[in-house]
């Protein structure tokens, strides 16, 4: 770091040397600790306040992957929020914490007065009160602030949220964090082309009726269209293994198909490279129709129903797969509901790919999936409903519902998708299931959506799946792989209808999102592993 207020931000050992050495000269040691996510007056008068409490002031501040308040927060990367709270003269040094509370690096640093706001002074968070524990019994004091002004953050931040700037230069930290650069991602995408990869799930014709508006139905206050034209995609599973083979991967798609007329559906895959095996056990495909006005959907009309495989297809489906366990790099499971994945189909093929090492990912669709089935697996890919769903939890922090949903399915990663909102990333901490960290808490980064406008998100996550899972196949880290996955379904958000991925569309958004543009920090001195 070149600047001096950046050469006061340390590492834990490093201050606590600093915090020694006062110690041995008289001087008493305070300490702050918070988010400060965005510094207003309110945090200004509060350091201040500390300032006068002793000889040397040390702000401890909570890295991002510890704040769990919500998914826009923190706004401000911890780099920069380190670099805002050091830029204050009366700060002395800034250490990022990368625990949830202050109570280990309490402990380690021992600070002789520890200040708080004054709301804490009659708090009984029980968090609080083991700061307070600690500070006490090392033989420090708690102060309480004289609690003057009081600002928010978080009004603050909803101010803001037009600032793109700001946004660009979060999303650069990011990127820089990861390692996500443009290099990276070209040398990935031609990676693909070596990459083996099994598909299993349901099949879906996806249907869009054009209409033109006519007036209001003369027997009852509804609107009447005139039908002008109709376009029909292959979806579901399929779209999955058809950006595969677009992007020169090379699928291999498992699925069941109608009994009596599936000519539509094999056409279009033997025209695309997607090599597959079909069963015949529907007595027709499921087949979701949508009337359009010009771009928008007016309604869906849904001719599915759930028919799972009897056991007899089960096993045949499931030695499908095995036979060719030696023979991919990764096996992507799409879960829509209508029965070609079971539960006893899950538990034959699951255990066998962990064995062989392959990378599994999943993605459900609706409430009649499995996703509490997938045990194991590399990355499960959900909607934010679908996660809360497994749960009945639609109130609770996303943060503490992925938690559970990664402990009870095992999970190694978790991206879950919000529309418009973007996407929330999560990692274990470790990812050896023996390792002590498997069960800490979960690191997380939220990427907003990349794309300024989208004209139909059907299939955007089919392709972020897709992408991914490519990704995640040929070695690149976490961050790297869902990032190429946001990009890959922001390109098909673009366009109506489920259309095979192409590599220059690709290459083109990678060229617009991935240049880092924010300031080179000291990495060294920051104390959060990237997401791996």
């Amino acid at each position: 770091m070149s600047s001096s207020y950046q050469r006061k931000i340390l590492g834990l050992s490093r201050l606590l040397e600093v915090a020694a050495d006062a110690r041995r000269q008289g001087k008493v040691v305070v300490q702050c600790h918070g988010c400060f996510d965005i510094v207003h007056p309110g945090h200004v008068r509060y350091l201040e306040f500390a300032r006068r409490q002793g000889d040397l002031l040390i702000v401890t501040l909570t890295a991002d992957a510890a704040i769990s308040k919500s998914t826009a927060s923190p706004y401000i990367p911890e780099e920069l929020r380190a670099e805002n709270i050091a830029a204050l003269e009366l700060v002395d040094y800034v250490y990022i914490d990368p625990s949830p509370t202050a109570e280990s690096v309490l402990d380690a640093l021992k600070p002789d007065i520890y200040v708080k706001g004054a709301e804490y002074e009659t708090s009984s968070d029980p968090r609080f009160l083991r700061e307070r524990s600690i500070v006490e019994t090392n033989g420090g004091r708690v102060i309480f602030s004289s609690g003057e002004t009081v600002f928010s953050s978080t009004r603050l931040i909803a101010s803001m949220a037009a600032q793109t700037d700001l946004e660009r230069q979060k999303l650069a930290l990011v990127r820089r964090r990861h390692q996500v650069t443009r290099a990276a991602l070209f040398d990935a995408l031609e990676g693909f082309r070596h990459l083996r990869v099994a598909v299993l799930g349901d099949l879906i014709l996806d249907r869009y009726v054009f209409c033109d508006t006519i007036d209001v139905a003369g027997e009852s206050p509804m609107m009447a269209l005139a039908e002008l034209r109709e376009e029909r995609f292959v979806g579901g599973a399929a779209i999955v293994a058809r950006h595969l083979a677009s992007l020169g991967a090379r699928p291999f798609l498992v699925s069941t198909t109608a009994v009596h007329d599936d000519s539509e559906v094999v056409s279009v895959l033997n025209e695309e490279g997607v090599e597959h095996h079909l069963v015949a056990t529907r007595p027709a495909l499921v087949e979701k129709t949508r009337y359009l006005v010009e771009h928008n959907k007016l309604l869906k009309v849904d001719k599915a129903a759930r028919i799972p495989l009897d056991t007899r297809v089960e096993r045949e489906v499931a030695r499908v797969l095995l036979d060719r366990l030696d023979r991919i790099d990764a096996l992507i499971i799409c879960d829509f509901g209508y029965g070609t994945v079971t539960a006893g189909l899950l538990r034959q093929l699951l255990p066998a790919c962990v064995e062989r090492g392959i990378v599994v990912t999943a993605d459900t669709a609706g409430s009649r999936g499995h996703l509490a089935e997938f045990q194991q697996v590399a990355l499960l890919c959900p909607t934010e409903r679908e996660l809360r769903a497994i749960l009945n939890d639609f109130d609770g922090g996303l943060s503490s519902v992925a938690w559970e949903v990664m402990g009870k399915t095992q999970a190694k990663h978790l991206i879950v998708t919000m529309g418009d909102r973007g996407v929330v990333v999560f990692t274990r901490p470790a990812l050896e299931a023996d390792s002590p960290g498997w069960s800490g808490r979960l690191r997380s980064e939220h990427i907003p959506s990349l794309s300024e406008h989208s004209v139909d998100r059907l299939g955007s996550g089919a392709a972020l799946l897709a992408v991914t899972t490519l990704g995640l196949s040929q070695g690149l880290n976490l961050m790297q792989s869902a990032w190429l996955g946001i990009l890959a379904g922001d390109t098909a958000a673009a366009q109506l209808g489920n259309v095979p991925l192409r590599m220059d569309e690709l290459r083109a958004r990678i060229r617009c999102w991935t240049e880092p543009t924010a300031p080179a920090t000291n990495q060294a001195s920051l104390a959060v592993p990237a997401l791996t």
